[in-house]
């Protein structure tokens, strides 16, 4: 992905480092939250650029990680009221063609050996339908699920990004996963 950040003196091989190790997991969590492959790159990079604008302010309250996750979020959140202002809610799909381009892998490699033809198009099929019923979740309850469920954030993660207590955190998610259950019900037997 290529990132156009503003060239000034302050620009600095550490702001490089930050965007080579997280672009992709900020890039992975922007999609999950909008469902749209061109639209998480556009937000990926707005997420960089505002994160550039702060980074001299950053006072490593937070890990950056979790600062960045943040800065991600409340890019998704602003893109959400832009969307309700313009045209009202509107449904979103995940089973886009170009989710075939996100790996996942693990830091470690492949995150399980290469499944029979069968196996594999069970797979593809169940994570359509949970990414489908991850869509459908309100906002706030598929930000949380995500960052928890999906990338594995702690729950005082969580709390710092979303700006929440650890409480409201744990009960999003408790209804959260209850609203999954709910819908998947049927085929998870």
């Amino acid at each position: 992905m290529l990132f156009l950040l503003p060239q000034d003196e302050k620009y600095s091989v550490d702001f490089d480092e930050l965007v080579d190790r997280y672009e992709r997991r900020i890039f992975n969590l922007i999609y999950r939250i909008i469902g749209d492959f061109d639209e998480a790159a556009d937000l990926t990079q707005d997420t960089f650029v505002a994160a550039y604008r702060a980074f001299d302010n950053f006072r490593a309250d937070s890990t950056t990680y979790t600062w960045l996750y943040r800065i991600a979020v409340n890019v998704c959140k602003n893109r959400f009221r832009e969307r309700s202002r313009q045209r009202g809610v509107e449904a979103l799909s995940l089973d886009d063609q170009e989710m075939c381009f996100i790996e996942h892998v693990t830091d470690g490699g492949l995150s399980e050996p290469i499944p029979t033809p069968e196996k594999a198009l069970e797979r593809e099929e169940m994570r359509r339908l949970v990414e489908e019923a991850i869509t459908d979740l309100p906002e706030d309850y598929r930000i949380v699920a995500v960052l928890r469920d999906i990338h594995g954030l702690t729950y005082r993660e969580i709390a710092e990004a979303v700006d929440l207590s650890i409480d409201v955190v744990k009960t999003r998610l408790a209804r959260a996963r209850g609203m999954l259950r709910r819908r998947l019900q049927h085929y998870l037997g």
